[in-house]
């Protein structure tokens, strides 16, 4: 009898219904999945284990501040997860930086080196960009009505930021400067995501 559990027990570890089980690795990001509003440092360390990692990450205006990451060794599916302020200490949202080409995550059919077209045709409609260099260059400022303009399901909106490993023509440079995404000279220049945040809502 007790040879028969244990078999069963072999047979279910190595079912695809427990492998299911095992947390996401990339795939679309959603408001609840790879990480939850309820998240905390704690819930997501049991979850992730040594793929789960505390570290210094930027915050605004050349400030730091202190979150986890999730898988801090493979570039292309690094996640940091930033947390609220207050005693429950859960997590406020997470960010996609471009420290990698790609990333094996999206969020709202869009991923990090998208382009302004993939943006635009993910968004139904052209879009408001900040002008570059500059502490939020590049930042999308207005979704003008179109689809990334929504809360996702679970009610998390996205922020989505653009830039080049090139200089900007002076047109598109500067606090106060704002280029719509058909832009000919925003499109001559071709920026591309760099960045995406998926901001949990307020409880």
């Amino acid at each position: 009898m007790i040879r028969n559990l244990a078999a069963a027990a072999l047979v279910l570890l190595a079912s695809p219904a427990f492998a299911q089980s095992a947390p996401p690795q990339d795939g679309p990001i959603t408001c609840a999945s790879p990480v939850a509003p309820d998240d905390t440092e704690r819930s997501l360390k049991q979850r992730y284990g040594k793929e789960a990692v505390m570290q210094n990450l930027p915050g605004a205006e050349g400030e730091t501040y202190k979150g986890l990451v999730l898988f801090p060794k493979a570039a292309d599916r690094r996640l940091e997860i930033a947390f609220t302020d207050d005693k429950a200490r859960r997590a406020s949202g997470l960010t996609l930086r471009d420290t990698a080409r790609t990333s094996r995550w999206s969020v709202a059919g869009i991923t990090i080196g998208s382009s302004l077209a993939e943006v635009q045709k993910a968004n139904g409609k052209p879009f408001l960009v900040n002008g570059f260099e500059w502490d939020y260059g590049g930042y999308v400022t207005n979704w003008k009505g179109g689809a990334l303009s929504r809360p996702l399901q679970g009610g998390c909106t996205i922020t989505v930021r653009f830039d080049k490993k090139a200089a900007a023509p002076k047109s598109l440079l500067g606090d106060g400067v704002k280029a719509a995404s058909d832009n000919a000279a925003l499109v001559k220049f071709a920026p591309v995501v760099t960045e995406i945040g998926v901001n949990f809502p307020d409880k």
